[in-house]
């Protein structure tokens, strides 16, 4: 049967045009007039008899009154506006309902409804505050964990573009990923006049990948952004409605993108053969498949678990020992908010990922044992710089899975007892005694903190700077 508003509006304008009031059009069928106002308000669901009576009353057929839609331009508002005042959004927000009527004019309804479809497309629009990202990056973060960071449907798209173009071994070559993109109908042309919101930009109804000229912090930088348009399409992907859903299609577009990079069947059969040797190294990872340290980290945590069968984490840390990136699924404390979030949250000073920025020689490796109240761990820690300072990789493991790792045989071992803060965030009472009430500081202000993001489809891009670009490129 229709739905039940649609079918007393078509109830109402067949009982108008036939010149019937309520009450006759009851007299019809047996039944009161306030009883016919509750089925044409769609506050009750008639029989298929009853309907029947009211379609013969009217002169008109059961399928008539049955169609999907309005009758009318009219009522096509009216039941918009009524299932706009009834959403979540609208009893979220306390917006209070108004009851709708013949009285009430045509302007006042257009006004209403116009009111309603802008709260929505405000709504709807792919902007989050700094709350939203968190929640929805923590959840998504929480979801990777519990499929120890592994999709294996993902897997298979990359491995198959890779095999398309007679990727084998070594590193994924430009050209290999331009013929990648000629599978799909798209050619990659490189400016450098991209808008400073955009990391790239793709021209569907042209077939264009718009890039930087040179690749970006990242080793892999162009040949993953292409990937990552590519992957936009492979996927079917739409405008994200919500910044979940923005989250979720970065991280489906960086799983291909890594994936065809260092396709799984010849990255397992190079890390399997490290296990064997008891030598599996990051680094070594890194130069055969002529990546950064840190994608072949983040790679790693893919096929960790599944393929080799060892539970892992990883951590991106910045000088000031806040948390940028983060994954385990082998119970490694990290700290995080009161929401679950851990990205900005301090580590301990005394595991690996702050202890190697504090060194003087930050070329080589660092190796180390933590001892924590959830247990030892064992990592690797890499550091670097880049735009926003320097920072560190860590991959890690359980002690009892350090056996299949380079550095084992390290004597660098530290204790930590946090989240406990006199383990590393008071300091001692001498100096709390000295400096207390002795001392004012004028904080580093990260003006980013405040900084909205551009309102547009996708969350900080801005809109009309796209528009522009694609306007002067497609002329």
């Amino acid at each position: 049967m229709s739905s039940t508003p649609t079918l007393g509006r078509r109830i109402r304008f067949h009982r108008q045009r036939a010149g019937l009031t309520l009450d006759a059009l009851g007299a019809k069928v047996d039944l009161s007039g306030s009883q016919l106002s509750i089925i044409e308000n769609g506050k009750r669901e008639p029989r298929i008899g009853l309907v029947q009576s009211i379609a013969d009353a009217l002169g008109v057929s059961v399928a008539t009154l049955l169609e999907a839609g309005a009758p009318d331009e009219r009522s096509a508002k009216e039941l918009e506006l009524e299932e706009l005042q009834q959403s979540a959004l609208a009893t979220r927000l306390g917006l209070p309902a108004t009851r709708i009527g013949k009285t009430m004019s045509d302007e006042t309804l257009d006004a209403l409804l116009g009111l309603h479809r802008e709260i929505v497309r405000r709504e709807t629009t792919a902007i989050a505050t700094p709350e939203e990202a968190r929640r929805a990056n923590t959840e998504l973060r929480a979801t990777m964990s519990a499929i120890d960071n592994y999709r294996p449907d993902l897997e298979m798209i990359g491995q198959d573009l890779a095999d398309q173009v007679g990727h084998v071994t070594g590193a994924l070559t430009h050209r290999e990923v331009s013929q990648m993109a000629e599978r799909f109908g798209l050619d990659i042309i490189y400016v450098d006049d991209l808008p400073e919101s955009a990391r790239s930009i793709t021209d569907w109804a042209n077939g264009h990948v718009y890039l930087p000229p040179a690749s970006i912090p990242g080793g892999h930088g162009l040949r993953s952004m292409a990937i990552q348009a590519i992957a936009h399409r492979i996927l079917g992907h739409t405008i994200p409605s919500s910044y979940s859903e923005f989250l979720l299609q970065r991280l489906e577009i960086n799983y291909v993108a890594a994936a065809a990079i260092v396709p799984q069947r010849q990255a397992v059969e190079f890390l399997q053969k490290a296990k064997a040797d008891r030598n599996i190294a990051v680094e070594d990872f890194r130069d055969a498949f002529g990546i950064t340290h840190e994608f072949a980290s983040m790679r790693f945590t893919n096929l960790a678990t599944k393929h080799l069968e060892i539970p892992v984490h990883f951590l991106r840390v910045g000088d000031e020992g806040a948390v940028y990136k983060a994954f385990e699924n082998d119970g490694l404390p990290i700290p995080t908010d009161v929401t679950g979030a851990v990205e900005g949250q301090r580590l301990c000073r005394k595991w690996s990922a702050r202890v190697a920025l504090e060194r003087a020689n930050r070329t080589s490796e660092y190796y180390q044992y933590t001892d924590t109240p959830d247990g030892t761990f064992w990592e690797s820690t890499q550091t670097g710089s880049g735009v926003d300072g320097q920072f560190s990789i860590t991959v890690g493991v359980p002690f009892g899975e350090s056996k299949w790792f380079r550095g084992r045989d390290t004597a660098e071992r530290m204790k930590s007892t946090c989240p406990d803060p006199t383990c590393c965030v008071l300091p001692s009472p001498d100096l709390t005694a000295k400096w207390t009430g002795n001392v004012w500081t004028s904080a580093a202000m990260h003006a980013q903190v405040l900084a909205p993001l551009h309102q547009g489809t996708f969350p900080g891009v801005d809109d009309r700077a796209v528009f522009e670009f694609l306007e002067r490129h497609s002329s």
